[in-house]
């Protein structure tokens, strides 16, 4: 009797009952945990795999470098700031500059140089860029993919010239012709805001300084790492009665009684709540959920390469898209140029998006090896420090992804849960200020007009 007893007491403490639960403890969970402490949400439990708080801001350290999975920039007019203000204390402010390796060899402006990729083409070529964008006007109507659309502002050959269509492949894990148009009509503006003929021409023009507009500061974490960044925020959600499950792997979600959920963990640990927030991959959701999927969504695997380096750089600029027509790297960030250097080496971060070759830090590194000597960059002590190997890194969006993704978002709702954010919403989002202003939507929350003095 005595051990029956004690069975059922051990059961009672292992479900524990919330107002709501949050899955995802990247910058989405953190916001809609704010979101819901500000519309008077009592209990809220934030439930993540990982250990800490921030998801995917991923840091490695070794030796005095600090790496991050990604480059990650933020502002300090961001919405996040206005949910986290302690957050301004442990920025860096920084100075970065951007540049592009295009196919000539050569490290230019970023996303395209009319002086580089135009001008100094000659003038055949240029007659060609010119013929070609004025081809794409023509059959703009018919535009079905993402290269039709970037084509349309710059014309195909200009497209193929710069390279910008090889970064396309590289950073969507699939050619431009198999990207969905809608994704591009979204999220790909920066094409058509930097790259058409009429903006090209205005950058010749010597810009006039404006006097009305203050322009944000550039943030960085600090060089301890992310989790000096958000532990605050974590402290601060939990004096506002927001509680933790960190290194949680669930098991199982289900609803019960038609109006409440249950998660059950790895070790055999429920919790339980009326409301769900997911902000985790929709893949995974379904699993666990064990709701059926007629065909998964695809994610981009993101390999990182940390690398110190002491010689001659070739180039400038803290952060360096590869525009060439090789190789599978796709952007290194320099971050020595952030923090100062180590033991006199700078240190830099490349991002690798693996593919059918390219399975593995070893190979990522040789490829970028090979490929940075051909082109005159990083002449002289190159080491590998370290190296991460993300799944899920964000989502790739071949025809047919987003409306998928649409009506397995609705499929969540009908069953009554709320996904959002880049995997909850299978939504590429470039920074943390759109990360943001999308939960904020997704929640229905404004933030209080200011009052007046």
């Amino acid at each position: 009797m005595n051990d029956l007893w004690e069975l059922q007491e051990e059961t009672v403490v292992d479900t524990e009952t919330v107002d709501a639960i949050i899955l995802g403890a990247g910058v989405s969970g953190l916001v809609a945990a704010s979101v819901l402490v500000k519309q008077n949400t009592a209990r809220i439990m934030v439930i993540d795999s990982y250990d800490r708080v921030g998801g995917n801001h991923i840091d490695w350290s070794r030796d005095g470098f600090t790496f991050d999975v990604g480059s990650l920039i933020f502002q300090d007019d961001s919405p996040l700031v206005k949910h986290f203000p302690q957050l301004l204390d442990h920025y860096v402010h920084i100075h970065p500059s951007w540049g592009r390796l295009n196919p000539q060899r050569k490290v230019t402006t970023y996303p395209i140089s009319v002086k580089d990729d135009i001008l100094a083409a000659g003038p055949v070529v240029i007659g060609r860029i010119l013929f070609s964008v004025l081809f794409a006007r023509l059959r703009g109507k018919t535009m079905r993919n993402a290269k039709d659309f970037a084509a349309y502002w710059i014309g195909e050959y200009l497209l193929r010239r710069s390279g910008l269509e090889n970064y396309m492949a590289r950073f969507y894990g699939v050619a431009p012709d198999y990207i969905d148009l809608e994704l591009a009509q979204k999220r790909m503006l920066w094409i058509k805001e930097n790259s058409s003929l009429t903006n090209l021409l205005r950058k010749l023009l010597p810009k006039k300084p404006s006097v009305d507009h203050v322009p944000n500061k550039q943030l960085a974490r600090p060089k301890a790492g992310y989790a000096t960044l958000y532990e605050p925020v974590k402290r601060a959600l939990g004096q506002n009665g927001v509680s933790f499950k960190l290194g949680m792997d669930i098991t199982k979600l289900e609803k019960i009684d038609g109006d409440r959920f249950v998660v059950t963990s790895s070790c055999g640990k429920t919790v339980t709540a009326p409301r769900m927030i997911s902000t985790i991959p929709i893949n995974n959701l379904c699993d666990l959920c064990g709701l059926e999927q007629k065909r998964p969504l695809q994610t981009i695997t993101l390999i990182s390469l940390y690398f110190s380096f002491a010689g001659k750089r070739g180039f400038d600029q803290s952060i360096l898209y590869n525009f060439s027509y090789e190789a599978a790297w796709k952007r290194l960030t320099v971050y020595s140029d952030f923090y100062g250097p180590t033991d006199g080496r700078e240190y830099f971060a490349v991002e690798v998006v693996a593919n059918d070759t390219i399975t593995s830090i070893a190979l990522a590194e040789a490829e970028f090896r090979q490929h940075v000597a051909k082109n005159g960059i990083f002449d002289g002590d190159l080491r590998l420090e370290g190296g991460h190997v993300l799944d899920n890194a964000y989502p790739i969006y071949v025809h047919g992804a987003a409306a998928d993704a649409r009506q397995q978002i609705e499929t969540l709702k009908q069953y009554g849960i709320e996904s959002f954010g880049r995997h909850g919403a299978f939504n590429y989002q470039p920074t943390a200020r759109v990360s943001t202003l999308e939960v904020e939507e997704a929640l229905d929350y404004r933030h209080p007009e200011p009052q007046p003095a």
